[in-house]
């Protein structure tokens, strides 16, 4: 008896005889997939940061073209110092500020690095905001 268990447990413990070897082909087969899995999610991540710093950068520009008194091109010159010390995250990044009244609209444009040959990812963010003015204690605008 102790013969038939010893032979039991034996059979359990390995790889049937014709299944040897599919290790190897296993994981050939399902590597490409989780490295195009890992890539596709850092290329998504990276999509993120340059959205984040395209919007960062938009918003600085419309918190310097905002100003009482601005010189003109202030918001332009503040997005692209923003730009220029954010990193490679965003690339050719363009800042465009349009002052239309009293409203104000800054849209940085660029492209995210990418990982995948062949493919370019445009990102494009936008801040608006109302121009400052001084006002009096009722309220009304200051001449």
């Amino acid at each position: 008896m102790a013969g038939r268990v010893r032979g039991r447990l034996r059979v359990g413990r390995g790889r049937p005889r014709g299944e040897r070897g599919s290790s190897p082909v296993e994981l050939a087969i399902l590597a490409p997939a989780v490295l195009l899995a890992l890539f596709a999610s850092i290329q998504v991540a990276a999509v993120f940061m340059a959205r984040s710093v395209a919007l960062s950068a938009a918003q600085e520009a419309a918190t310097a073209e905002r100003v009482a008194g601005a010189p003109a091109g202030a918001g332009e010159d503040r997005g692209q110092r923003f730009l220029s010390r954010a990193g490679d995250w965003l690339d050719a990044g363009q800042v465009d500020v349009r002052r239309d009244g009293e409203q104000v609209t800054t849209t940085v444009t660029g492209e995210a690095i990418s990982l995948i040959p062949g493919f370019s990812f445009t990102v494009t963010e936008t801040a608006r905001g109302e121009v400052e003015r001084f006002t009096t204690d009722d309220g009304g605008a200051a001449p």
